[in-house]
Formats: C-alpha cells, structure tokens, sequence
C-alpha cells in the first residue's frame, strides 16, 4: 500500500485502493505530509478498538483542496484531518465550522456527515490544554502565558486557547507587529484588553515580559533544524518558567536548550499532537479514544 495518496489517486479511490484489507476512510491532508506521524497515532486507536478503518497520507496542493473535500463522501470518507497550509482555506470550504474553528481561524479536523456534508472543528487549542495540564500539573488558566510567533497558525490557536481559558494575562510576540492585528481584534470580542500586551523580539521587551510571565510557547518555525537558534536568549529565561515547544522532532529543540540551561523545564509538542489527534478520534466516533494506544504508536 502506497504511503502518500495524491489528488489522481482520490479521483479513482474505489480502484485504487482495491487491494486494501481494510477500507482507508480517513486521511492528514496537507503539502507537503509524508512526515506527518498521524497515521501511526490513528492506525493505533482504529485497531485497538478493532474498527473497520484505516488512516492514510494524501499529498493535496492548495489548487486541489476544493476538489478534494468534494470527493471525500463519494470516496466513503468519515473525516480527515488538515495541515499545513489547508487550515484557513478550509475553513471556507465546509458546510459548518463551530466556534473552535472559527476562533482559530482555521479547521484542522472534518468529518463528513451521513448525507455528505462536510462539518469542520479545530482541536488545536484543546489539545494544546490538554497537554499543558499534562506536562506541568496544572490548568491552563493557572499560567500567564508568553506566546512567541503569535501572528498565525498554531500561535493564534494557541492565543485564543488561553483567552478562552481566561488565563491572567497574555503577552503576544511576533516578528511583525501588523499581523497581530487581526488576532487582537479577535480577542477584543471576550478577552479583557487590559490582560493583553503584544511586541516584537527586542530583547528589552522581552525581559520585561517574562518577567510577567509563566508559561512560554513557541509557536515560531525556529527549531525545526538542530542548528537553529532559540527564539529566546537563555539568559533571559529563569528556573520558574515553564516552556513549551509547538514543535515537535526528534532533537531537543534550541528553545528547549536554552530552558535546560536556564534550569527551566519543557516539553516539545507531541503530547500537543496526542491530545489534538484524539479529540479528532472522539468527534468522529463519539466515543473515548484510546490514549495510551496512541501515545505509544507515536
């Protein structure tokens, strides 16, 4: 069985994928996705539960997500999930998004209904609490939260996870100030505007906000490669602090570094990518998925 499905491949789904034991109804779509670690979680949860499914990998280019997303019910489709760069695009595409999804500005999980229509939610933010009280012991709203790279995508879930969970205070960090604007005046609709305070990298400003702050998370692409630097000095972080890492690889990350050296603990995110990956699981089978399953497949 092929790794990576493409467009040509779900056009023709029913012939393709023939000679599947088990019928392949859910899939990440994204551009790229063959790294995406998904399958294996899902794969996990969908035997250990012995349902009649299986998840793939199917390679979709921005100029092929409407099309997509249309033959997901002809194709016998219960949902999929969205990476990288679908998440907002979708969001216009399916029939209903609730307020996870519109508050992220965008939808990383659909499913498709019993009479075809396609219904979108964001597990993100969710998933990203779930695994803070996991990894520190302790609610989300407990935390004043530092966000860095705060402009879009996971940064935004992330900000309008903590707002909703009336965290104390939010400081929002980013390279470009004019893409915060957006984000502020989204929160301005339910979070007090006087707990938010937003910058830039300066590392002036920087001290001065961590000297506010408990929680920082990097939401920014720094970390991907060993050899990139930390979004933050480690002589600006302390022993208080409690970091964690939007991304997730198999090195420790620089960000993560930079809080080993300070004495400050973290963690990178794939318990953030365990918890989306089951809520995904619930909403499409209405019932517990299994997380140890899962966690150990990833």
């Amino acid at each position: 069985m092929k790794e990576v499905f493409t467009i040509a491949d779900l056009r023709d789904w029913p012939k393709v994928t023939a000679d599947c034991a088990i019928p392949l109804r859910l899939a990440v779509i994204g551009d790229p996705v063959a790294h995406s670690k998904s399958p294996a979680m899902h794969n996990a949860a969908l035997a250990a539960l012995g349902i009649s499914a299986r998840y793939t990998r199917l390679h979709i280019k921005p100029d092929e997500l409407s099309e997509c997303l249309s033959l997901l019910p002809k194709a016998g489709f219960i949902g999929i999930n969205c990476t990288i760069p679908h998440k907002t695009a979708v969001l216009t595409h399916v029939t209903r998004a609730d307020v996870f999804a519109q508050r992220a500005g965008g939808v990383n999980t659909v499913t498709v209904e019993s009479d075809g229509t396609l219904t979108g939610t964001s597990t993100d933010g969710p998933g990203f609490a779930r695994a803070i009280r996991e990894t520190f012991g302790a609610d989300l709203s407990t935390f004043r939260v530092m966000i860095l790279g705060a402009g879009g995508g996971a940064g935004r879930a992330v900000a309008m996870q903590c707002a909703s969970a009336g965290c104390p205070s939010l400081m929002l960090i980013n390279r470009s100030l004019e893409k915060l604007i957006p984000l502020l005046d989204d929160l301005a609709a339910f979070y007090p505007a006087k707990n938010i305070a937003s910058g830039d990298f300066d590392p002036i400003f920087l001290r001065a906000g961590l000297g506010m702050s408990d929680l920082i998370v990097n939401c920014t692409a720094l970390g991907m490669k060993s050899e990139d630097r930390s979004p933050i000095p480690a002589e600006l972080l302390g022993k208080h602090h409690r970091l964690y890492d939007t991304i997730y690889v198999a090195h420790r990350t620089p960000f993560l570094r930079a809080g080993d050296a300070a004495g400050a603990p973290g963690e990178n995110g794939l318990s953030m990518l365990l918890h989306q990956g089951a809520l995904s699981f619930e909403r499409w089978f209405h019932c517990e998925p299994p997380i140890e399953a899962m966690r150990a497949a990833l």
